[in-house]
């Protein structure tokens, strides 16, 4: 007996009863579905967080200062001036795996122009900042090492500063804005970047000079920086050797014996962003574990219909039997319909699992990221659970004997 004479009678067959093969099959669209769905779901999910930590910008540590103490109560990192302009010197120009590196200086402020204000984030720092957060201006340009040289009275907006002052589509460079009552001339605008992990908008902030900023805005410590410093390593895989030699760089300039705390915290965006995916995965691998439960329990239903029908069938058998069918013919018929079953399960629910995952992806506002190894896997295992729960059934029928299965009632 040939594939191309067993297929037609096992779809035969099962279109006899449609309601129940349907019914049958619904078990391994439940699960081949849950397994696409929820794996596509979690890819973008993936996607979603790589997205939001390339926003913050590639292989980024921050350098904050120490940490104030009194009465037993500790203000946290930054609250105590430890860091000086030398130490930024130094990370720039002693730590081999350490790219750039930039001061970040921030207040909040009213921006106004002819017309309309905005409060919002001002941020002193260095052309550096830039590249560090590998962030690309939109129009205009940004400011130089001259201009910070020279303390210019120069601002670039983010989005949504420039649309909140003045209006949405229009160009504010070449124009004028009021900060504490000191005039600033647009340059720049910055490409649009979204909201952090957080939800911090991004663009919700403006940059100056640094130079600008103490002189102009907030007055400096002098030799300490009243900020942070955010550092790119040269490569990804470079991160946690610049995270290594600033720690040693900074030890040694603040003279902390070895049992000595650090007075400074190095933050690695990098592991943070790596703890998350992590979590994601350990998540989708959860649900597609119990989306493969489903998978067997859509099995079991198979090989629960195919025994009752090998029971209604046991006359048909052993009239096949009778004008010489062998018992592996018998076998291949009902393994054909277990199979089949199995086989039309996963490609409805594949279908089924591919818009359920482009669905919720649309909803959360993710990239719908479908993996084609997984789709492949699922259908390969749907159609092992045809021929593993149909085997049974299919071997009991080839074990019929002729003369009993036609005296059957």
């Amino acid at each position: 007996m040939r594939l191309g004479t067993v297929l037609p009678i096992a779809l035969t067959a099962l279109l006899r009863n449609k309601t129940r093969s349907f019914l049958t099959t619904l078990g391994v669209i439940i699960g081949v579905a849950s397994v696409i769905s929820m794996v596509a779901v979690g890819e973008g999910a993936k996607a979603r967080v790589a997205s939001v930590f390339a926003a913050m910008g590639t292989n980024v540590l921050i350098v904050l200062s120490g940490a104030t103490s009194m009465g037993g109560v500790s203000g946290g990192f930054g609250s105590l001036p430890t860091l000086t302009w030398e130490d930024l010197r130094a990370i720039r120009t002693q730590a081999p795996a350490v790219r750039a590196a930039a001061p970040a200086l921030n207040t909040r402020a009213t921006v106004m122009s002819a017309d309309q204000n905005w409060t919002t984030t001002v941020s002193g720092t260095t052309p550096d900042f830039f590249d560090v957060r590998a962030w690309h201006i939109a129009k205009g340009s940004f400011f130089g090492d001259s201009e910070v040289e020279s303390a210019s009275k120069i601002i670039v907006l983010g989005q949504t500063v420039s649309d909140k002052v003045f209006g949405p589509g229009v160009d504010p460079v070449g124009r004028a804005v009021r900060i504490k009552a000191v005039s600033f001339l647009v340059v720049g605008v910055m490409q649009r970047k979204g909201q952090s992990p957080m939800g911090t908008d991004y663009d919700d902030v403006t940059y100056i000079p640094v130079t600008t900023f103490q002189n102009q805005i907030q007055g400096g410590l002098q030799k300490y920086i009243a900020g942070i410093i955010i550092v790119s390593a040269i490569s990804g895989d470079e991160t946690a050797r610049a995270q290594s030699e600033i720690s040693a760089i900074l030890r040694d300039r603040h003279h902390l014996g070895p049992t000595e705390e650090d007075d400074f915290n190095v933050r690695n965006l990098t592991e943070i962003a790596a703890a998350q995916q992590q979590g994601t995965q350990a998540l989708t691998a959860l649900l597609a574990a119990i989306a493969v439960v489903s998978l067997v329990v859509g099995g079991i239903g198979i090989m629960n219909i195919m025994l009752v029908s090998v029971t209604e069938r046991t006359r048909e058998i052993g009239v096949r039997m009778a004008v010489g069918a062998k018992p592996w013919h018998i076998l291949a018929q009902f393994l054909a319909e277990a199979v089949t079953l199995s086989m039309i399960g996963g490609l409805i629910g594949v279908a089924l699992g591919s818009v359920l995952a482009r669905v919720v992806a649309s909803r959360l506002g993710w990239t719908y990221t479908p993996r084609v190894d997984m789709i492949v896997m699922s259908f390969a295992f749907s159609a092992a659970v045809g021929v593993g729960f149909g085997l049974y059934p299919a071997r009991k029928a080839s074990r019929l004997d002729p003369i009993e299965a036609l005296r059957y009632e």
